[in-house]
C-alpha cells in the first residue's frame, strides 16, 4: 500500500535542514527569545513581501484577527455587528466574538466557495462596523469589489488570510487595499511556523501601532502601559524559522500549483468530480486542493483505508456548531454552504508531491466514484 499524506511537512523541512538549523542557532546564540533583531527582521520581511507598510507578528492567527479588531475598531459591546462567512475555520467568528462584535454570517459562492458579496450588501445594517473577508483554501475574495461595497457605507475591512500566504487578486496581495489582512503560520500553513504564530499586516499605522501595543500587554515602554492588552508575542524562534522558510514561499507555491494542475488534467474528464472553480484574476497558492463529490463520505473512507490522508476542510459549518446556536441560524438558512459541507474533500497537497503520487490518488478517486 502507498501511503500518502494529506501534508508532508518532512519533505518540506528537509529540503532545508541546513537553513533551518541555522536559523534557530541565530536565536540560541543571542539569547534574545522574545523580540530582538531577528524578530524584527522577519516583521520587516514579511511586510515587504505582502508589500505593505507594516507587519505585527503575534502569537497565532486568532490573536492575529482578534488583534487587528481591537486595533481598529475599538473593543465592542456586543451591539456591532461584523460580516463573514458560516464557511470557514471557526476561529474566524470566534476572534470577532471575542473582540466584543456580533458575527452576521452569509453564504458563499457555489463555485469558488468564497464570500458571496451579493449577499455581503443585503446583510449591511446600521449596525455593521466591519466585513472580514475569508480568504478560504488559497484563493482571495475579489478585493477591489468588496472594498468599493466597504467604502460606500463606511465599514472597516480586515481580510481572514490564513490560507492565503502569497496569493494575490489583480495583482494585489492582502492587506494591500484592506484596512488590515491577518495571517496565520500554524505549521501546516504555506508559510508555516514550528508551533503557533500568526502577524498582522497593514498600511494604516495607526493600526500598526495599536496592534503592536495591545499584543505586548498595552506597553508604550518597558513599564508604562497605556491599555490593558493582552499576551500574545510571537516568540524569536518562530520568527527565526518563518524568515528561513519565506526565502522558499514563491517556490512552494509555485509546486503547489503545478500540483494542482496535473490534478486538474487527471481528474476534469472525470463528471462525478467538480474541481475548484478558480476566479481569473486570482493567483492562486492551494493551501488545499478541495474537490466536490456526491457520496463524500464513502470516498474519505476508501481513500483512507488506502493509506491516502484526504480530509475535511470543514465538515461543520460555523451556523451549525453548538457554540454559535446564539446566532439563531438552522441549517438551511444558508444553503450553498450547507450542501458544500456535505460534498468537499481536500486530496492532499503538500510542495515536493511528486506526479505518480497524485497519478495514484487520482486513479483510487476515479475508481471509487465510478463505482
Amino acid at each position: 500500500m502507498q501511503k500518502i499524506p494529506l501534508l508532508d511537512l518532512k519533505v518540506m523541512h528537509d529540503g532545508i535542514a541546513d537553513e533551518l538549523r541555522e536559523a534557530v542557532a541565530e536565536v540560541t546564540e543571542s539569547n534574545w527569545f522574545v523580540g530582538g533583531p531577528v524578530y524584527k527582521r522577519f516583521a520587516a520581511n514579511f511586510a515587504a513581501y505582502c508589500g505593505v507598510d507594516h507587519c505585527v507578528p503575534c502569537g497565532n492567527g486568532t490573536d492575529a484577527l482578534y488583534l487587528a479588531l481591537w486595533a481598529a475598531l475599538g473593543l465592542g459591546d456586543g451591539e456591532g455587528q461584523v460580516i463573514t462567512v458560516s464557511h470557514t475555520f471557526v476561529a474566524t467568528a470566534e476572534a470577532i466574538a471575542i473582540a466584543g462584535y456580533q458575527p452576521v454570517l452569509v453564504d458563499v459562492d457555489p463555485q469558488t466557495c468564497l464570500m458571496d458579496l451579493k449577499q455581503v450588501e443585503a446583510a449591511i445594517t446600521p449596525d455593521t462596523v466591519a466585513i472580514v473577508p475569508v480568504h478560504l483554501y488559497g484563493q482571495m475574495v475579489p478585493m477591489p469589489e468588496l472594498n468599493e461595497i466597504a467604502r460606500r457605507h463606511k465599514l472597516v475591512v480586515i481580510e481572514d488570510a490564513a490560507q492565503c500566504h502569497g496569493a494575490a487578486y489583480d495583482g494585489y496581495r492582502p492587506g494591500q487595499l484592506s484596512d488590515a489582512a491577518t495571517f496565520s503560520f500554524y505549521p501546516g500553513k504555506n508559510l508555516g511556523a514550528w508551533g503557533d504564530a500568526g502577524a498582522v499586516v497593514t498600511n494604516n499605522e495607526s493600526i500598526a501601532r495599536a496592534a503592536d501595543m495591545l499584543s505586548d500587554h498595552g506597553r508604550r515602554t518597558k513599564y508604562e502601559h497605556d491599555d490593558v492588552g493582552i499576551n500574545s508575542r510571537m516568540d524569536a524562534i518562530q520568527a527565526a524559522v518563518l524568515d528561513a522558510k519565506l526565502r522558499h514561499l514563491d517556490d512552494w507555491n509555485k509546486s503547489r500549483r503545478q500540483i494542482a494542475g496535473w490534478y486538474r488534467e487527471l481528474l476534469e474528464d472525470d463528471d462525478s468530480c467538480v474541481l475548484p472553480a478558480v476566479d481569473p484574476k486570482a493567483q492562486h497558492v492551494y493551501h488545499q486542493f478541495v474537490i466536490q463529490v456526491d457520496d463524500r463520505d464513502c470516498l474519505l473512507k476508501h481513500l483512507n483505508n488506502e493509506g491516502i490522508g484526504a480530509g475535511i476542510h470543514y465538515p461543520i459549518p460555523v451556523h451549525e456548531q453548538p457554540a454559535y446556536e446564539f446566532l439563531g441560524h438552522q441549517p438551511g438558512d444558508f444553503p450553498v454552504t450547507h450542501e458544500l459541507c456535505r460534498r468537499i474533500l481536500s486530496l492532499p497537497m503538500f510542495p515536493g508531491m511528486t506526479r505518480s503520487q497524485v497519478e495514484h490518488v487520482c486513479d483510487l478517486v476515479r475508481s471509487a466514484v465510478a463505482v
